[in-house]
């Protein structure tokens, strides 16, 4: 059940949805106007320049799509599955998605649309990075799913059927960060333009950093119960 899932849940998914939100909004305002956190769009316009013969804009969607397939495809060779579980190596994702922001910079401000590839792999690696947990789906780059959800849940709502509180705020809160991201995206892009690809990459390795010293204090508290353990049995 979704009540199992841990407290910080909330708070990572706020966060990861801030960061796809500013990241995409970075996309859209930069000189392509290009959406790169999620691929509905994306494939649509590929379907449509296949019959308008726009091989230049093909080739640069279909590479839009096969950057968000790359970082996907990480993040499933680097985890076992798609289960939420501490001690797996999201820390070393973030810090390959953080890498791949900053990357995205020096071509972007070249005005060439290498950079806009890197981020959009970037965006394929949290999406696949955030997972499924006791049957809950936490999408974090983008927000159709989550609308559909609530929709559902309030459609039940109405036939009568309590609302599961702790899925309501978690998806609440996913779509609120994601939205606050491209709020913050309008904010800082005038500002830094390309540069702004900074502050999500530092947040990713700011989360990575967090994530290390939890993990590193929950073994520590692991091997303290151990001999407790071994006393007992």
């Amino acid at each position: 059940m979704i009540s199992k899932l841990p407290k910080w849940v909330e708070y990572g998914a706020f966060i990861l949805a801030l960061t796809a939100g500013f990241v995409n909004g970075i996309g859209l305002l930069g000189f392509e106007h290009q959406a790169i956190s999620h691929l509905s769009g994306t494939a649509t316009l590929i379907g449509t320049d296949i019959i308008n013969s726009h091989p230049v804009k093909l080739v640069h969607l279909l590479c839009i799509l096969a950057g968000f397939f790359g970082g996907a495809l990480l993040s499933g060779l680097i985890l076992k599955d798609g289960t939420l579980s501490l001690g797996r190596r999201y820390d070393f994702l973030l810090l390959v998605e953080a890498a791949l922001l900053l990357g995205a910079i020096y071509p972007m401000s070249q005005n060439t649309v290498y950079g806009l590839y890197f981020a959009a792999a970037a965006c394929g690696i949290q999406n696949g990075l955030v997972t499924s947990y006791s049957g809950a789906i936490v999408r974090t780059t983008h927000i159709t799913g989550i609308i559909t959800d609530l929709g559902l849940m309030f459609g039940a709502w109405l036939r009568g059927q309590p609302l599961n509180q702790r899925k309501l705020v978690l998806f609440i809160v996913i779509a609120v960060g994601f939205i606050f991201g491209g709020t913050l995206s309008a904010i800082m892009f005038p500002i830094l333009q390309e540069k702004a690809f900074i502050l999500p990459a530092l947040v990713c390795v700011m989360l990575a950093f967090i994530y290390r010293i939890h993990m590193r204090r929950a073994r520590i508290h692991l091997k303290s119960i151990a001999p407790n353990q071994q006393a007992r049995d």
